[in-house]
């Protein structure tokens, strides 16, 4: 069992993969922990990734998981693109959980995580991700959760849900 838990920054990922990780006895890794040091700074100042990018960043997620039998690890994975990349390294059996949310919800959750953690994402990388976005499609195996009203308690009740599906 490996799954990603995907959607954009500030859907509740890690705390959900976490959790779901927890729940499954699994490994769990974030993948923002992949990412190289420039393309931290590139983020942290607003600017987005590109695809160029983003495949080195992919293939280390996805070889950490193909590197496990038991493993979740929150990664975007917002286009097709990207996820077929995880599934070519990691195998095609990865299920993909997309935790989702409409802009405005998460928008606040982003910036009080970036004034309370320091995190590197913020708010102004979520117009580009929406537009990056692409749901999952019925061949992808997976789900998507909403998580719009994402609290500890709701993200726990989300890995309890997901875990029911993904043993």
């Amino acid at each position: 069992m490996r799954a990603v838990v995907m959607g954009v920054t500030g859907c509740g990922k890690s705390t959900v993969g976490r959790l779901l990780a927890h729940d499954l006895g699994a490994e769990f890794a974030d993948a923002d922990d992949f990412h190289t040091a420039d393309a931290v700074a590139r983020m942290s100042s607003g600017v987005a990734l590109t695809d160029e990018d983003r495949w080195p960043w992919l293939d280390a997620v996805a070889s950490w998981l193909a590197e496990r039998e038991r493993a979740v690890v929150a990664c975007s994975a917002l286009r097709r693109a990207y996820r077929d990349r995880i599934r070519g390294v990691a195998g095609d059996d990865v299920q993909f959980i997309h935790l989702d949310a409409r802009q405005d919800v998460l928008e606040a959750r982003v910036r009080l995580r970036s004034e309370r953690d320091g995190h590197f994402a913020g708010a102004g990388l979520l117009d580009s991700q929406y537009a990056t976005l692409e749901p999952l499609e019925d061949d992808e195996r997976g789900g998507r959760v909403d998580v719009e009203r994402y609290a500890p308690v709701d993200a726990a009740d989300a890995a309890r849900a997901i875990a029911g599906t993904v043993r």
